[in-house]
């Protein structure tokens, strides 16, 4: 089995998509996203399938000609029809790789199993163990690779959603999982993906800063550290630097947001987060202080590690053209040194 080295799960948005093409390309080559497209619900067919096709459309031109998985997890089974569909009819956009699983709606997994097979680019199981694995799964995912055509490669992509302190047993569930799937199939990709990040929110940034262990990459090193002949073909993946329920929000509203925002740093165990305001007086200083405090942290890898960590040396010290930069520029920066940083951390 030959792969990607990390399988971040992005939101498809404008934020997430410029930050994937920033990446170096020696970083950029090693990671294949799973893009999760918005919820759209209550759309009227019209609105739905201008609204799936332009977000396709958005992350074909955001992938260029590299592969990567759409998936929409959060819709209902119009827009999962309507996405199976859009792929279908843009299959000549680049190889983007449609994604079903076992819970979805039978019409969904059969849409998608023939987009797989007429597009040739593959397809992806998405398989969900939000807590313990239930065996039951492993038959419904053998039924669905029995579908598979032949000549249609396939991937797992066993998705653990939030993996925080109250989760212990997450590897050890992770295991029992893989033990009944990797049998199934030859897979071309393996994954795993688990969500760290914190919900970002008033009481967790109360005092200005946080800092979150980075529970995600505990269970991934205990179960790397297990023993199994399947261990070396795994992939590792997270949710970047948002929380696997931040990821599921819909488009915004317009309405506006919160009077304050985050600057995110990601550290060989933690998650670092800074509270800084959106507006009022001295907003501009306070966000400077903020990024100076991540630079000041014993792990911050200087300024040319990423794209991400120059624009918080430039914040800091008041220079750059982004200034202080918005939720967008900081979502953005943030995601940047994170894949960086997991990138060459998995290399290493």
């Amino acid at each position: 089995m030959s792969g990607p080295l990390y399988v971040p799960v992005l939101p498809a948005k404008s934020h997430a998509r410029e930050a994937y093409r920033k990446l170096i390309p020696e970083v950029q080559s090693a990671v294949v996203p799973l893009w999760n497209l918005p919820p759209r619900p209550g759309r009227r067919p019209d609105e739905l399938i201008s609204g799936v096709r332009g977000d396709v459309l958005d992350v074909s031109k955001a992938q260029r000609h590299h592969p990567a998985w759409v998936d929409s997890p959060f819709a209902d089974e119009a827009q999962l029809s309507v996405l199976a569909k859009v792929l279908a009819d843009l299959a000549e956009m680049g190889p983007l790789r449609p994604v079903t699983g076992p819970e979805r709606p039978a019409g969904h997994q059969a849409a998608t199993l023939e987009t797989a097979r007429c597009a040739g680019n593959g397809l992806a199981i998405r398989v969900r163990v939000p807590g313990e694995w239930d065996d039951v799964v492993s038959h419904a995912v053998r039924g669905l690779v029995a579908r598979v055509d032949p000549a249609v490669e396939a991937d797992l992509l066993l998705d653990l959603g939030a993996v925080r302190a109250d989760r212990p047993d997450a590897a050890k569930e992770a295991l029992r999982a893989l033990d009944a799937l990797m049998p199934l199939a030859p897979w071309r990709t393996a994954a795993v993906l688990s969500g760290g990040f914190p919900g970002v929110t008033a009481e967790l940034v109360e005092l200005g800063t946080a800092v979150e262990p980075r529970w995600d990459w505990l269970a991934w090193r205990e179960l790397a550290s297990a023993t199994r002949e399947f261990l070396p073909r795994l992939t590792y993946g997270d949710y970047g630097i948002d929380s696997p329920h931040g990821i599921a929000r819909g488009p915004s509203s317009g309405s506006g947001g919160p009077s304050w925002g985050v600057l995110r740093y990601t550290t060989d165990e933690s998650f670092v987060l800074a509270k800084v305001p959106t507006q009022g007086d001295g907003r501009a200083a306070v966000i400077r202080d903020a990024a100076r405090e991540l630079l000041a942290l014993p792990d911050f890898r200087g300024a040319t590690a990423s794209a991400g960590e120059t624009w918080l040396r430039d914040c800091a010290g008041g220079r750059g053209p982004e200034g202080t930069g918005n939720f967008a520029v900081w979502l953005r920066m943030g995601n940047i040194q994170h894949m960086t940083y997991l990138v060459r951390s998995l290399r290493a």
